[in-house]
């Protein structure tokens, strides 16, 4: 059963109200960063080929190489599925996520029918292509599908950020913060954006795009 979708800024604004009841750290958190984002984007292969672009790099070498792919053409699922490690080098692709993008672009994922997928069943379908780890299809289903109680843990700056706001003594690992956000539910993907604004408040840098 898919749960709630978030649409609208009014979404945001709902959930980050839960949370603000819910949790006083994330009332706190959310009187220094004001209106959180939609951050919402079109669903589709693009979309995941961008997350996957964004993998392990800051924000600003992921931008400059979507600039790239897109200016090359490579952001077009056939023109992608063909590709080769040259066209995908001179857009500033590793050649490990020359061959991720190649192995997304030739899967048989149906984008449209994700949408009516359960949480957990996106998750495992986008898992199942190489390159796609956990990182990417929590992402995907955030962003791109608006699931409204997904979280990505094994996020550096969502595990700084929950460092920072709740005072921990160390950066929560990706297991310990996944227990952590239990409590944020049903709304666990407002408060990674909340998380994602606090970090770049407390350290004037961006955590995702």
């Amino acid at each position: 059963m898919v749960g709630r979708i978030i649409e609208t800024l009014d979404c945001v604004a709902e959930g980050a109200d839960w949370l603000a009841r819910a949790e006083p750290r994330f009332a706190h958190a959310l009187a220094l960063v004001g209106p959180l984002p939609l951050r919402r984007q079109p669903d589709g292969f693009a979309a995941l080929l961008d997350a996957i672009t964004g993998q392990q790099v800051s924000v600003a070498s992921a931008d400059a190489i979507w600039r790239r792919m897109q200016a090359a053409g490579l952001t077009d699922r056939a023109r992608m599925a063909g590709a080769s490690d040259e066209d995908c080098r001179a857009a500033g692709l590793s050649r490990q996520k020359a061959r991720y993008g190649r192995a997304l672009a030739q899967s048989d994922i149906d984008f449209d029918a994700l949408r009516t997928l359960p949480d957990a069943q996106v998750i495992a379908t986008l898992t199942a292509v190489p390159g796609i780890g956990l990182w990417t299809a929590e992402i995907y289903a955030m962003f791109a599908l608006g699931r409204a109680d997904v979280f990505a843990p094994g996020d550096l700056a969502l595990q700084e950020g929950a460092r920072l706001l709740f005072d921990l003594p160390d950066r929560p690992k990706e297991r310990a913060l996944r227990t952590m956000a239990v409590a944020w539910s049903p709304w666990r993907s407002v408060a990674a954006r909340i998380l994602w604004a606090y970090y770049r408040v407390a350290k004037q840098r961006e955590g995702i795009r």
